[in-house]
């Protein structure tokens, strides 16, 4: 009788370590990771990289200002390169399309809605590429490597 509770006990005992060893998938929805302000580390217009952060002679210097500030409750501003700066809301379509929209005043050529891809997105990083051509950036579509540090 002894030796079936040890065995039971055994058991029992492998059972839970194995169940505790099996790690659930914790990620946060993209929607709270995305939720950050953002700053400019490098970005390309069409193939050509015209800022990167700390880079000796960058092309477009101004994107030192650029500032994309998500907030929790689907707010968003998104300042340009220009220092320009738009207010209005974000969301998500999908999980990898970020929407600006509302934004006030409207962004040249765009009548107040961006939209990007989320190539990649990390706690401090995030991959977005225009989906539509940039009428301020020689009708370019721009990918911005953002960092929240």
């Amino acid at each position: 009788m002894k030796r079936k509770y040890t065995l039971l006990w055994s058991i029992m005992l492998a059972l839970t370590l194995v169940a505790a060893g099996c790690k659930k998938d914790s990620k946060k929805p993209v929607s709270e990771r995305i939720a950050k302000t953002w700053t400019a580390e490098t970005v390309k217009h069409g193939t050509t990289t015209v800022y990167t952060r700390g880079g000796a002679g960058n092309v477009q210097e101004g994107y030192s200002n650029f500032r994309l500030a998500l907030s929790s409750t689907g707010t968003a501003a998104y300042t340009e390169f220009d220092k320009n700066t738009f207010n209005g809301t974000w969301a998500l379509e999908g999980e990898n399309t970020l929407v600006l929209s509302g934004l006030n005043p409207a962004p040249s050529g765009t009548n107040g809605t961006i939209k990007f891809t989320i190539s990649s997105l990390e706690d401090t990083k995030v991959v977005l590429t225009r989906i539509d051509a940039s009428v301020k950036t020689g009708n370019t579509i721009n990918q911005y490597t953002l960092s929240n540090p």
